[in-house]
Formats: structure tokens, sequence, C-alpha cells
């Protein structure tokens, strides 16, 4: 059996008295990609939030990379994609800028920024076909291109574990059909992911288990189910309130995560 990259165990969160998440189980293998189904307010972005650090645990035990959370430090090792928010942050910033700061949490690791830095920024930006618009303001760009910066932002730092909120949510076809391509080299290469999705779209081959929530609650483990229904059109836009966009900080604020430098 793989090493656990996530094990958590009876997991949940409460948020302003509500109990979010009610018991929840999941173990996420190296090299797996996993993904979390279920329907608005399931609990989905909640668990993605608190593996990544972004909400506390009200009960259960999470253990990163083998470590118990709370003692867990290398945070370079985890790359993180939220639901999709402005990557404009009302800070003047080039795509080029925003990406870059995705390497912060290896460079606070390592101390040194250097050609693989330069390599793996240059290799991300082509990845979601932004190369060209490397040198203009994030603001300038569409939803859709801004939600591609924020997944070359969390592959520049060249992450063990991806945790994608969403990822797809008004990337057009074509670019969905090239992330899928991506993600499976990465993962061909032994990256995890964790991925939350309504629909699985292009991402369906990749996975290798579903999880459904439902409730705060695991519903069902197994296949993924083929992509239907309006969810499935490459046009959804799909972002709800449970996003809580006001606890995502500004896109280039260092990763939540990533620890004092």
């Amino acid at each position: 059996m793989n090493p656990r990259v996530i094990d958590l165990t009876r997991g949940e969160v409460v948020l302003d008295g509500r109990r979010i998440l009610r018991g929840v189980d999941l173990v996420v293998e190296a090299g797996e990609t996993v993904a979390l189904l279920g329907p608005n307010g399931s609990g989905k972005t909640t668990l993605v939030r608190a593996i990544v650090g972004l909400h506390k645990l009200s009960g259960g035990s999470l253990f990163l990379f083998g470590v118990p959370a709370g003692r867990f430090r290398d945070w370079w090792r985890i790359g993180y994609v939220p639901q999709r928010v402005t990557a404009a942050s009302g800070v003047p910033a080039t795509v080029r800028e925003v990406v870059r700061s995705g390497r912060l949490p290896r460079m606070r690791r390592f101390h040194r920024a250097g050609p693989a830095a330069e390599a793996a920024l240059a290799r991300a930006l082509d990845a979601v076909g932004l190369a060209e618009r490397a040198r203009d303001s994030v603001a300038d760009l569409s939803g859709g291109q801004q939600q591609r910066v924020l997944i070359a932002r969390a592959l520049a730092g060249e992450p063990d574990l991806l945790v994608l909120d969403e990822p797809l949510a008004g990337v057009d076809l074509d670019r969905q059909e090239s992330f899928a391509e991506i993600l499976g080299a990465m993962a061909a290469a032994g990256t995890t992911v964790l991925l939350v999705a309504h629909e699985l779209g292009p991402l369906e081959p990749l996975v290798d288990r579903a999880v459904t929530l439902s409730a705060g609650r695991v519903a069902a483990v197994g296949l993924p189910p083929p992509a239907s229904g309006h969810h499935a059109h490459p046009d959804h836009d799909h972002v709800h309130p449970h996003a809580d966009r006001a606890q995502v900080p500004p896109i280039l604020a260092p990763p939540p995560w990533a620890g004092p430098p």
C-alpha cells in the first residue's frame, strides 16, 4: 500500500455555530487522483479548506504525509487552487508576478530561486496557455483566464499534493481538455491530486476514486460517474456562496499554509 498523503478520521468542522462536516473519513494515498463530488452545500469546499489549513477541525484527526496536521510544516509540498475568486484582488500585478507567487512556499523552504524556479514558472504559464499574456495585468483578464492564473500559480510550486476546488469553472472546453492532459502528466509523474467537482468532464478518465459527500457526510465511494446535465457544459459557471470568498487571501499574499520566512 502506498503512503498516505491525506488521512482524515472522523473529521468535523463547525462554522458560525453550524456543523458543516460530520464525522468524515478520507484517505488519499500517494499518487492517487481522488474527486470529491456532491451537491451544493454538501461540505466539499469546507473539507478541502480544512485539509489545507484554512478551517480548523472541530473534531477528529488529520495527518498530512504521515504527520499530524498541527505539527505539519512542509506546506511547500501542497498546491491549492481555491474555488474561483478575482485574481486582481485590488493589487496591480502582472500574470507573471501572480504565478511567481506560487514559488513562495518552496523558496521559503529552500531559501533560493534560480534557473529551476524560472523553468517551473515558464512551464506553468505554458501549461495554462498564458505565456503570451505573462506581462499583462491580471485585472485585464476574463474570469476564465484568471482561473487559469490560479492553476498556474499552484503548478509553479511543483507540489507533491495538488488540491483543486472546481478547477474547470469558467474554463472553455479546449482549455479543459488541455488542463486534463497536464493533470494526467502530473499524476503519471507521481503527483497526488484531490479535486472538487460537480461534474468531471475531461478529468473523468484521470480519477482513480470518487468520494461523494451529502449533508457533511461521506455518502458513497467508488468510480466517478460520467458528466451529464448542465454542469457538464463548458460555459457553466459554478461559483456558490459556500465558497466563502471573504476568507480567501489576496492572490499575491503568501499562501496561508506557508509559515514564516
